[in-house]
């Protein structure tokens, strides 16, 4: 049994400090006060339930705290937010850079992994500063909603170091794996590219059928039948193929771009396409809505897809805001949202209030208490799933 300090509470946090509890004694730690202070009375600060039953499952072997105890954990694992700076164009990694100069000047030689995602050389970096190899780079595939069975079912486990320390780090995810995922050893530069190059490809396959759904459109085409007999091909396959207002949510907007902010001094265009693709879905999106010459568009939620409480870089957003710019009165129906505004525009908590009021609804993601209101449903989700 390992102590661990698990730094940053998101969803990797939390998902990882629920998990490793299990068969070790655990140290939760963020600087919200108010976050420790509603895991410790057993309140859920994310959507996603299994978390908080692990969590109360081993309790005895977790503590939430707000600084990092005096006492040395055998492994920190950093997980706090790294988010994309569009005026620097790269990653805010002061979140990142604060916990491991804390830890260096605490301890003398702590075993610290990264989980943040991370621009390429950022690890190296630090290594030179500290003058020392315990900091490694392990990046996360996690999709928000099923952050649980990610970790437990991973497709591999990525370790961006060879040292004993880093080997041995690889055994304490293996033992919460319940499969048998391949664990692939590399230099930290590699690790960090595997992390941006795989969601830089997941968004440009929603890209790709995104803009499939476009020419759809314009063209009058069965865009359903378009995308199942194009997917029906083995090389091609049946997975984020459904269509629509843009790629979102915590990692695809921001990995993308810092893909493309490390790609400064190589050539290429696809991965700038692929950034740009999103911009371009959206504001097709919207000139199909104003075409219809709504007066009042209700926006069925702001979150990214079924089953999250993310608004983080949600695609329906873009939306909001560029259909908002020509004078079109919207209203909102969020139930995670507290307030009465959101933007500027009016929050509608009751959903046969909002849906009444509304002339045209946009969902980009549609629900059962859409159905009878279809004939007024803008979407552009084909297959009904996330």
């Amino acid at each position: 049994m390992k102590k661990i300090s698990v730094i940053g509470a998101g969803y990797v946090g939390l998902s990882l400090a629920a998990l490793l509890a299990k068969n070790n004694t655990v140290n939760l730690i963020d600087i919200d006060k108010s976050k420790i202070d509603n895991l410790k009375n057993g309140k859920k600060i994310i959507a996603e339930q299994e978390i908080f039953k692990l969590l109360r499952d081993n309790q005895e072997r977790v503590q939430f705290l707000s600084e990092i105890p005096s006492k040395e954990s055998d492994y920190y694992i950093v997980s706090t937010s790294t988010n994309y700076d569009p005026h620097k164009q790269f990653f805010d990694t002061s979140s990142v850079e604060s916990v491991i100069d804390d830890l260096q000047h605490k301890f003398s030689s702590p075993n610290i992994v990264i989980k943040s995602t991370i621009p390429v050389g950022f690890t190296e970096r630090m290594q030179e500063k500290y003058n020392t190899k315990n900091i490694f780079f392990s990046p996360e595939f996690l999709r928000e909603g099923s952050s649980i069975e990610d970790n437990m079912k991973p497709s591999r486990i990525v370790i961006g170091s060879e040292i004993k320390s880093a080997k041995n780090f690889s055994k304490i995810l293996l033992d919460i794996a319940i499969n048998k995922p391949s664990v692939l050893f590399m230099n930290s530069k590699t690790a960090e590219s595997v992390k941006l190059f795989s969601n830089c490809f997941l968004a440009m396959r929603v890209s790709f059928f995104n803009e499939l759904d476009s020419f759809a459109m314009e063209k009058e085409l069965d865009s359903k039948k378009l995308i199942e007999s194009v997917c029906l091909d083995e090389r091609i396959g049946n997975i984020y193929n459904n269509p629509s207002f843009g790629y979102g949510g915590y990692c695809l907007p921001k990995d993308s771009k810092q893909l493309l902010a490390n790609y400064k001094d190589v050539p290429q265009s696809l991965i700038e396409a692929i950034v740009n693709a999103n911009s371009i879905r959206k504001d097709f999106i919207s000139d199909q809505i104003i075409k219809l010459n709504p007066k009042k568009v209700g926006i069925y939620r702001l979150v990214m897809k079924n089953g999250s409480d993310n608004f983080r870089e949600s695609a329906v957003q873009g939306i909001m805001k560029r259909i908002n710019a020509k004078n079109i009165e919207i209203i909102i129906y969020e139930p995670e949202i507290a307030e009465e505004s959101f933007f500027g525009c009016e929050v509608i908590q009751d959903f046969d209030v909002f849906a009444e009021s509304a002339d045209l609804i946009i969902a980009n993601r549609s629900s059962p208490e859409l159905s009878k209101h279809h004939s007024k449903l803008f979407t552009r989700d084909i297959f009904n799933n996330n």
